[in-house]
């Protein structure tokens, strides 16, 4: 396997971990009654994962431009033709399902670690408020008394949770719809770069349009979800719910988006052919 392929996987599953526990800062902010402050302190944290965002999309980029530079200079009529054509788009076919792979491990491994981050995030948000500072916070974290003391903290995720979903005030549609723009976002780029492979005379078309695939993903979320989200975190915060709520809310949250990337994997190859015959129209 291609190094810069292994470098690709663990950072979308860096990514995909980052982009599952930050549902925990709403739960943490609730527990520890700062959620400004718990927001504030994320971004912090969010900086470690638009870092690997920056290298993991140029670098699965460049895989697919040395595949496509290995195919003749030929139009997309007679490319298809050849065997060679085939062979390479059943390669980086391949190799976009294992980073898929990697984007639905890092799911799930951030919603196991849910519960253990939202209690050592919480006591991160009271240790800043001592510190004064993120220098004095990252120095008292990192003490060698800390460290040993994280481990108390570790715990799994209730299994009971996925049952309830309907049952706590949680609307069954808000968790579709998270669903729905998590399968859009995980796949939207690397169904564009596939698209490019497809038709490599439009692949810089193409690559541009994935910005208007996650764009459509991002208005579902931000009149749809995010609101509704933010409603009952803040009635969790005037005392109207419980903190409970908005725990199986985090859950359900980080449920939708592991069913969301297994729903990535339906939507890619579509998603790209899709992207091609936009491509071609405008």
């Amino acid at each position: 396997m291609d190094s810069r392929l292994l470098v690709v996987i663990f950072f979308t599953t860096v990514i995909h971990w980052f982009n599952t526990v930050n549902y925990s800062v709403r739960l943490a902010g609730v527990r520890t009654q700062r959620l400004a402050l718990a927001f504030s302190l994320w971004n912090v944290l969010w900086l470690v994962s638009s870092t690997a965002n920056t290298i993991q999309a140029p670098l699965m980029g460049k895989i697919v431009d040395e595949s496509i530079n290995k195919l003749p200079n030929l139009d997309h009529n007679q490319l298809t033709s050849l065997p060679l054509y085939q062979q390479t788009l059943e390669i980086l076919n391949s190799e976009f399902r294992l980073v898929l792979l990697a984007a639905l491990v890092g799911t799930i491994l951030g919603s196991l670690s849910i519960p253990s981050f939202v209690r050592i995030f919480a006591k991160g948000i009271i240790a800043f408020e001592q510190a004064g500072s993120i220098p004095r916070l990252i120095k008292m974290v990192f003490s060698p008394v800390k460290i040993k003391g994280l481990a108390k903290n570790i715990s799994l995720p209730r299994t009971r949770v996925i049952g309830e979903v309907g049952k706590k005030g949680i609307p069954k549609r808000l968790i579709v719809l998270n669903t729905l723009t998590t399968g859009i976002f995980t796949t939207g780029v690397l169904s564009a770069m596939f698209a490019g492979a497809i038709n490599p005379e439009l692949r810089a078309t193409a690559v541009t349009l994935s910005s208007i695939v996650n764009g459509g993903a991002q208005i579902l979320s931000a009149t749809l979800v995010d609101p509704k989200v933010a409603s009952i975190v803040d009635q969790a915060l005037r005392g109207i719910r419980s903190e409970e709520d908005v725990k199986n809310l985090t859950m359900y949250l980080a449920f939708s988006r592991i069913a969301g990337a297994l729903l990535a994997q339906v939507f890619f190859v579509p998603a790209a052919w899709i992207i091609v015959y936009v491509a071609r129209i405008i």
